[in-house]
């Protein structure tokens, strides 16, 4: 099936974030949004109809993860990925960030440090310091467009705060980065001298663009090491709103744990929408998967192109993996808030802004390729058409200074 990934799909009445709340999140209208992390892609066709079989049954009682289920997964990890995983290292969460904020609390103890790799997603930084661990950051650095990991300040960090957790993301949102097997052998290596827990949250894994492979973390590793490596299928086929992700823990002991919090909470159910949807999408959604990557990669490549012509002051650091695009404009000599004023009441693009990444995203705007060609062709036609109307850089210096 060939399916047609310029389409726009009107979801006004559906409660969809992207397309209904953007205006009161933003305080403006007419916005066109490329914020929120997902696509404008309807899903793989099985997974529709697997849906409409579920809901025509009209029974939508308590469910629970199948035989069938658990195999599509294993099936998924086996094909894509070159990991065979067995059946009983399954974990269920509603989230993958619920399974952060679990491991966190399951495997630390408070005013535990805890290591993440800023500019990083967001609830990072809040599941440690909402749980009362110390946040200790090891930066990346930005090398000639490029990021990298500074594996000589995350042994530093570690050793000078006895962190007991680093926190991965891996494919990286927002930079897109796709860390090399050496890049991840480095940093297990790091963590094993010191005894870290590495908590992988790999919902990207499957977004490695078509120039790019993912290495699952784990298959550098030993069974019985102390990780959790962190899925869904939310980013992949675009199902967010069904709140299903699967973890994936090896070493007993720490299953046992992450199992027991989770019981505590009484969070470890199933919905019965994701479970289909889920099941259906790993079975059936590889010939999907690859045209929606080729299509990404094509507005990737658009988008490159149409900065290099018309906007050469901004500096686009090309993903490796997700649909997010991390965007420079330092250039233009901004404040943060100034920059995403101007992004919203002049350009009309929403963006997320990139403080909120971490003080090391100060500058920068992460935008979502994942939307038909002619959406990322407006919204970049609206931001060049804005530039005559952004503030000076001396202008903007002294406002910021007010």
């Amino acid at each position: 099936m060939i399916y047609d990934f310029n389409q726009h799909v009107d979801l006004t009445g559906f409660g969809s974030v992207k397309q209904e709340a953007t205006s009161r999140i933003f305080g403006e209208s007419d916005l066109l949004p490329l914020w929120v992390a997902d696509m404008d892609f309807q899903g793989p066709q099985e997974v529709i109809e697997a849906l409409r079989r579920r809901v025509d049954s009209g029974i939508y009682g308590y469910s629970m993860r199948t035989e069938a289920m658990d195999e599509a997964v294993i099936g998924w990890m086996d094909r894509r990925h070159g990991w065979r995983i067995q059946k009983e290292w399954l974990c269920h969460s509603p989230g993958v960030v619920t399974a952060l904020a679990a491991c966190v609390q399951s495997f630390t103890a408070e005013g535990d440090a805890i290591v993440i790799q800023p500019p990083v997603y967001p609830p990072f930084s809040k599941v440690v310091t909402e749980n009362g661990r110390k946040l200790v950051t090891n930066p990346l650095r930005l090398t000639d467009g490029r990021y990298e990991m500074d594996l000589e300040d995350l042994e530093a960090k570690i050793e000078a705060n006895g962190a007991k957790m680093l926190i991965l993301c891996s494919p990286h949102n927002p930079v897109g980065r796709v860390w090399s097997e050496e890049e991840l052998a480095a940093v297990i290596a790091i963590c094993r001298r010191h005894g870290v827990m590495i908590i992988s949250d790999e919902i990207h894994a499957d977004l490695a663009l078509p120039s790019s492979r993912h290495t699952v973390l784990a298959k550098l590793m030993n069974e019985d090491e102390r990780f959790v490596i962190c899925m869904a299928p939310s980013k992949t086929f675009n199902m967010a709103g069904l709140q299903s992700s699967f973890i994936i823990i090896p070493n007993e002991e720490i299953r046992k744990a992450f199992t027991a919090y989770m019981e505590r909470l009484h969070i470890g159910g199933a919905n019965a929408m994701a479970l289909t949807a889920a099941e259906a999408a790993y079975r059936h959604g590889d010939e999907w998967l690859d045209q929606a990557l080729r299509y990404i990669a094509g507005n990737m490549d658009y988008l490159m192109d149409y900065v290099a012509a018309h906007m050469p002051e901004l500096e686009v650091v090309r993903p490796e993996g997700t649909y997010l695009v991390w965007m420079d404009f330092r250039a233009y000599g901004l404040s943060p808030v100034q920059l995403s004023d101007w992004m919203t009441k002049t350009a009309k693009v929403a963006l997320n802004a990139g403080y909120h990444f971490g003080a090391e995203g100060e500058g920068f705007m992460r935008l979502n390729a994942a939307a038909p060609r002619a959406v990322l062709a407006e919204a970049l036609q609206r931001i060049r058409e804005a530039l005559p109307g952004m503030p000076a850089p001396a202008e903007a210096e002294v406002k910021a200074e007010a």
